[in-house]
């Protein structure tokens, strides 16, 4: 259960990080994503975060477990607060693909938190 809330979290955040890094000069501008550096080094960073969980899958242990539940706790508390205060003006699919990926974070730092890694012996 552990290694499929990495995995999971992993699958979130590689195509999250690709479409933002590689975001298209149009839909940037839609989205209001200013400077497009921005956009790129924050899709680098998901990149390189998923790119982390998918590594710390093979063998996860209570550092790489907290690591994982911080890191999506924080996008949770980032995302909630930005989606509920600008609802009304969000397009409503964006709006309720933000608070799905938001529960879906939320739920698998849980699953995370309370499956701790196995000692080997």
């Amino acid at each position: 259960m552990l290694r499929a809330a990495f995995w999971l979290t992993a699958l979130v955040f590689l195509p999250v990080g690709l479409f933002v890094y590689f975001l298209p000069g149009g839909v940037a501008a839609a989205l209001g994503a200013s400077p497009l550096w921005l956009a790129r080094a924050a899709g680098g960073i998901l990149v390189a975060w998923g790119g982390f969980l998918l590594a710390a899958s093979g063998a996860p242990d209570a550092t790489r477990v907290g690591a994982l539940a911080a890191g999506n706790l924080l996008t949770v508390a980032a995302l909630v607060p930005a989606v509920l205060r600008q609802g009304a003006e969000m397009v409503p699919a964006l709006r309720t693909a933000l608070l799905a990926v938001s529960a879906l974070l939320g739920l698998l730092a849980v699953v995370a938190l309370l499956n701790p890694p196995r000692r080997k012996l």
